[in-house]
């Protein structure tokens, strides 16, 4: 294992120490771990939160700003963030207008964050969750029940944000979540594997002439494992899974304030079809360099317009990482007018920011 580190245990404490003083617009507490703007709590203004497992930055913390998050919740490499840390960081943001908490569909996220938003209820806190669950390629994998939690959490970040930056309400905010997650489908692949400092070694392995489809983003198994193709012939299966994949009906548990419990609402995602227009993501898994995702977006396009989608807005370039696996993973989000409105208002991160 080589990686830029000291002890293993201080990996994710000193690197927030460092990210402190990188960006003096953000506060960063140690104990318990969690990033919160500077100016926190913003007087009226909704407040977002959101954490996992280190080791897929930017991703949260690097997305904690104007327009985007207000909170984040980084926990040890691969490992759930705590409910102590979701808790302490929903109070640190909460201005009285209440608080989004924007959950992966990682079981020990889910379990934590539903933890938080009780002990924040039961201070008064106003608080919503909304799960996001875009992962076509598998059902119930590991770490998991259900579709994994993947790229729709960034443009849901950055959209959300945007709409609470305007002034949405809470229940405004959590609706906007909730339709940018069914609007939104992934699909990932890794060429390489990666290595977790703790355990020291690759977490999968993967022969020489292999790729796993349908990566998880911290390396679960995928939908198949191939011998390694072309990079059109790649983005073609993937695109296609996209584009392709039928109306996905699950039951989702959310908070309710004025009961003060957890209500299961059936959601269902529709298909895509051809006039619909996009957001089209093509991120790096952190090994792979921005000039390859170029081919990806080039193949990408072509797939989209061969299926009557137009492509109305792009972002390329890690923005979801798994430490320094090589690979990458595609998300497409439906587009209508309030997103597109919201995508494009300014945003200013340590790791997203145009307009600002």
């Amino acid at each position: 294992m080589k990686k830029l580190i000291n002890a293993v245990d201080d990996v994710v404490k000193e690197q927030l120490q460092g990210m402190a003083v990188a960006h003096p617009e953000l506060k960063v507490n140690i104990d318990p771990h969690f990033v919160v703007r500077a100016d926190a709590p913003v007087a009226g203004k909704v407040a977002l939160v959101s954490g996992g497992g280190s080791g897929h930055e930017p991703m949260h913390g690097g997305f904690v700003g104007v327009g985007m998050l207000d909170g984040a919740c980084p926990g040890e490499v691969f490992t759930s963030p705590t409910p102590d840390q979701m808790y302490e960081c929903a109070k640190a943001v909460n201005s009285g207008a209440g608080v989004l908490f924007i959950v992966k569909n990682y079981t020990g996220d889910v379990l934590n964050f539903e933890t938080a938003a009780e002990m924040a209820h039961a201070e008064g806190i106003k608080v919503q969750s909304i799960l996001i669950d875009d992962d076509v390629a598998v059902k119930d994998s590991l770490y998991t029940a259900g579709r994994r939690g993947v790229g729709t959490t960034v443009l849901a970040e950055k959209i959300v944000g945007a709409a609470a930056e305007a002034g949405y309400s809470l229940e405004q905010c959590a609706d906007l979540c909730r339709k940018v997650n069914q609007y939104g489908r992934t699909m990932g692949m890794a060429l390489t594997s990666c290595t977790v400092p703790a355990a020291g070694k690759p977490t999968f392995e993967l022969g020489e002439d292999e790729i796993e489809l349908g990566i998880g983003i911290h390396g679960e198994p995928g939908m198949q494992r191939s011998s390694i193709k072309p990079v059109d012939e790649i983005v073609e299966i993937m695109a296609s899974s996209i584009i392709d994949d039928g109306a996905y009906t699950r039951t989702v548990r959310e908070w309710d304030n004025d009961a003060g419990d957890w209500v299961d609402k059936t959601l269902t995602d529709e298909p895509f079809k051809a006039g619909d227009q996009v957001i089209a993501f093509v991120n790096s898994m952190g090994g792979t360099p921005v000039s390859e995702l170029y081919a990806v977006y080039r193949k990408l396009a072509q797939v989209c317009q061969a299926k009557g989608i137009k492509i109305a807005r792009n972002l390329i370039g890690p923005y979801i990482t798994s430490l320094e696996m090589q690979g990458c993973s595609i998300t497409l989000l439906k587009a209508d007018d309030e997103i597109l409105k919201f995508w494009d208002a300014p945003v200013k991160t340590p790791g997203l920011r145009w307009g600002a």
